[in-house]
């Protein structure tokens, strides 16, 4: 009866530690998370100097790539539409400021993109994922659509970058 009792004592410990390490998935109405981060310039940027003001935060996998430059550039070809909304895009990955700048400067792009070195702000937005054949890890595609007091109001994560700032402009009742 005692060791039966233990068991169940374990087992549940178990099942209680198993579910509180899964991190929990963003959803609608959710404070977004806090984050500093250096953007192209290598200036501190932080979500909630943002306050006031609805934004896209998108997180993609990597500069100078055809899916990640066709998606940045459907944002730069509608900027017009999201700046007389008050809407600011803000993307991020993991390249260094360094990179960010180059690949802002080639393709004209009028946002900010900021370095997540550490990982830490796509973890925490449920954005990092490993991708096994490199044995490394990247931002997934995927966007939060933020509301003027910092809360998720979408996310979007099938995307196709060819119609995804209309998309998006979609999402806040734009177009």
């Amino acid at each position: 009866m005692k060791l039966l009792s233990f068991f169940s004592i374990v087992s549940a410990l178990f099942l209680t530690l198993w579910c509180c390490a899964k991190p929990k998935r963003l959803s609608k109405g959710d404070k977004a998370p806090e984050f500093v981060l250096q953007d192209e310039t290598g200036k501190l940027r932080s979500l909630s100097e943002f306050k006031g003001k609805n934004v896209v935060l998108y997180f993609y996998p990597q500069d100078n790539t055809p899916g990640c430059t066709t998606q940045a550039c459907s944002f730069r070809d509608r900027e017009t539409l999201y700046a007389k909304n008050d809407i600011v895009v803000l993307g991020i990955n993991f390249n260094s400021p360094q990179s960010h700048a180059a690949f802002k400067k080639k393709y004209h792009l009028p946002f900010i993109l900021l370095t997540d070195s550490t990982g830490d702000v796509a973890k925490a937005y449920g954005a990092k994922h490993r991708i096994p054949l490199l044995n490394r890890f990247f931002p997934k595609r995927v966007t939060f659509l933020i509301d003027t007091q910092g809360n998720i109001i979408k996310m979007l994560e099938n995307i196709d970058v060819s119609t995804y700032a209309d998309q998006v402009l979609k999402e806040f009742g734009l177009v």
